[in-house]
């Protein structure tokens, strides 16, 4: 009696010995053909952009509003806010009523980066979904899961804003191919 081993191992060589030479197999499907087609691929992020993306994270893992601050000066143009505040006292202002700039930035970053050309300009943005023109982020035009994302981080009233035609109103950065931080702006988010 063979053993099951030897058995499998049997019809393992069978098999190959019938098999066409692999110049005449079919080729096998892409990768991204078996990838779940409701999960963007993720966007490959130049090392600029990571390097600018760590130094951040450095500054907000620390809980530093004043690190933040500096990194803001040393990045030309960059904006936290709509009303021309200086950095750091808006972003005072912000954790004295409850949202902490650095535990947001964080959280930011553990979500899917997306790409945006602006003024020929490539900016990577996080959330992804952020990235989108305002006709793209409608509900019905996204699939089932980044509805729910989009839900989760703006809410009903962001989504509301939307189907008004505004473009992504919930908190977002940007950080520019060349590695620079265009800018953290602090929107709706559905949490709060």
């Amino acid at each position: 009696m063979r053993s099951p081993r030897l058995a499998a191992a049997l019809l393992a060589l069978g098999l190959a010995a019938c098999s066409p030479p692999a110049e005449e197999r079919p080729p096998l499907p892409p990768e991204n053909m078996t990838r779940d087609p409701e999960v963007p691929a993720p966007v490959a992020v130049p090392e600029a952009v990571t390097e600018m993306r760590e130094q951040i994270l450095v500054q907000a893992r620390k809980g530093s509003l004043s690190g933040l601050s500096r990194l803001a000066r040393n990045n030309p143009g960059f904006i936290s806010n709509l009303d021309g505040s200086p950095d750091r006292e808006y972003w005072d202002l912000m954790r004295r009523i409850g949202i902490d700039p650095n535990l947001k930035l964080r959280a930011l970053f553990d979500l899917p980066a997306g790409v945006r050309e602006v003024d020929g300009e490539t900016w990577y943005v996080w959330p992804d979904l952020a990235a989108k023109n305002a006709s793209d982020l409608i509900p019905e035009k996204l699939s089932f899961k980044d509805r729910k994302r989009l839900k989760d981080l703006v809410g009903e009233d962001g989504i509301t804003r939307i189907r008004a035609g505004e473009a992504y109103p919930g908190m977002r950065t940007a950080i520019s191919e060349d590695g620079r931080w265009v800018y953290f702006v602090l929107g709706l988010d559905g949490e709060d």
